[in-house]
């Protein structure tokens, strides 16, 4: 498995607005890639929060970046900003 961890600080008034183009617009193109396990958002109520998206393979996680990117570039990048990104082979589970 793979896993790609995304980071962000936003404006935490965008909070509702976040969680609903993520849980109405982008799961539903996410869940499009091959190898889709999971997805995670977390918002700590105070302008930070982060994802975990999982995938069965490293191309998944790869294709996760491309296969959506035009929905969370016109409806996403303007609340959220640049994440900081950490991506690798999942090494224990439970």
């Amino acid at each position: 498995m793979s896993a790609v961890i995304r980071r962000y600080r936003f404006d935490p008034t965008s909070s509702p607005e976040i969680r609903r183009q993520i849980t109405q617009g982008f799961l539903p193109l996410l869940r499009q890639t091959p190898g889709f396990v999971a997805y995670y958002w977390l918002d700590t109520g105070d302008g930070v929060g982060a994802s975990l998206s999982v995938f069965e393979s490293q191309a998944g996680a790869e294709e996760s970046v491309r296969l959506p990117a035009d929905y969370v570039q016109q409806h996403l990048a303007g609340l959220l900003g640049t994440p900081e990104v950490v991506q690798g082979e999942v090494k224990a589970h439970a």
